[in-house]
């Protein structure tokens, strides 16, 4: 690509272009992020770092004020603010990626618009091997019913590429990802594992008080005690950042085959007897 087309100034209005922008080796080129995106970019970029307003509720007076020359947004979006993010006039970059296949596009145009493709395929390749690692470790183990959620209120299912990857982690996933169910019908699943990696929430989630007040207890997840946080970013940032949740993921699903490992909180208070489940 000429580096007359390259975009040198860029604003993010979602973590994981932020995430594939360092991946790359080129977090230097971002003038402006959200307060969501990771610390590393403002230990870099420096003070003139602008923060603005996420995909969600875009403001395209701040997206001018930052003086970008290209705007990378993914979903989730609202309608006004996508035309916020077209009224400001600025070259616009907007993804919505449901797989890792999706993820793996994404990370290839971030890079082709920094004229960093080589190193873009290289990110590529790194997190493929990776996984296909992971799945060749837990290849012939048994597959544990696993739910996994990225919401509590109301209660959503994770994304699509949550699903991918704990199936490569040796699990099988119940329930329909990205939809929203109830915790009676996750209930009548029984899940053998529950991952809650809500939104915004960190590693915060209450586990020992969402399975009392869904009535959970008598879930095989909650009876055997694995029932898991899962930090936010390291599930529900489609970027590299995968990798992290792909590990705590194995951990959780086959501890018997996989360390320990950063990101992962288990449950550990004593769970009150609930009546028992009656399709068991």
């Amino acid at each position: 690509m000429s580096s007359s087309y390259t975009a040198r100034r860029i604003a993010c209005l979602q973590p994981s272009a932020t995430v594939i922008l360092d991946a790359i080796g080129e977090l230097h080129r971002v003038v402006a992020c959200t307060k969501y995106c990771p610390d590393v970019v403002s230990g870099i970029a420096g003070s003139s770092l602008l923060i603005l307003a996420d995909s969600w509720t875009a403001n395209a007076e701040q997206i001018k004020s930052s003086h970008a020359d290209l705007v990378i947004a993914a979903v989730p979006y609202q309608e006004k603010a996508v035309g916020e993010i077209l009224k400001a006039g600025v070259r616009f970059l907007g993804l919505a990626p449901k797989s890792l296949r999706d993820i793996y596009a994404d990370v290839s145009i971030i890079a082709g618009a920094v004229g960093a493709c080589e190193r873009g395929d290289h990110v590529i390749a790194s997190m493929q091997r990776r996984i296909d690692e992971v799945r060749a470790r837990a290849a012939g183990a048994n597959r544990p019913r696993v739910f996994c959620e990225e919401w509590g209120k109301p209660l959503i299912s994770s994304q699509p590429w949550v699903a991918e990857l704990v199936e490569v982690a040796g699990g099988t996933t119940v329930g329909t990802p990205g939809r929203q169910i109830s915790s009676a019908e996750v209930r009548e699943l029984d899940p053998e594992i529950v991952i809650a990696a809500w939104c915004g929430a960190g590693d915060r989630v209450p586990l020992e008080k969402i399975v009392a007040d869904r009535n959970w207890q008598q879930t095989s997840a909650a009876r055997s005690g694995k029932v898991f946080c899962i930090r936010d970013e390291y599930l529900n940032t489609p970027a590299p950042t995968l990798l992290l949740g792909l590990d705590a993921l194995a951990f959780a699903i086959h501890a018997e085959l996989f360390p320990s490992t950063k990101g992962i909180r288990q449950i550990t208070g004593v769970l009150a007897a609930g009546p028992p489940n009656p399709s068991h």
